[in-house]
């Protein structure tokens, strides 16, 4: 099981992202968009580096839901594979089969 102040950390930049996203899209868009003059262009990437930098999606960690462990981590099933094989070997993901020989 992962630290919970790690897990709560991740759970606190999903909010951030969720709630700066479209102030950071329209920043963005300014900073991009090459008809602009450069004065108003650096004044657009001036504001979004005052905005937090947890609101930054990249900052985000891919964590599993059941233990909260940031590596092996399967997009698809949001888990990792140790959690993975013990839900496997309790015969709770459908049509999963845990290989033993």
């Amino acid at each position: 099981m992962a630290k919970k102040s790690a897990v709560e950390k991740n759970e606190h930049r999903r909010e951030l992202v969720k709630s700066y996203a479209g102030k950071r899209a329209r920043l963005k868009a300014l900073v991009n968009d090459k008809e602009l003059p450069i004065e108003e262009r650096f004044a657009a990437v001036l504001k979004l580096a005052e905005l937090p930098r947890n609101s930054a999606k990249v900052r985000i960690r891919n964590r599993c839901e059941i233990t909260g462990r940031p590596r092996a981590y399967y997009r698809k099933l949001k888990m990792s594979r140790i959690a993975l094989r013990e839900l496997g070997s309790q015969g709770q993901i459908p049509g999963l089969v845990k290989s033993s020989w």
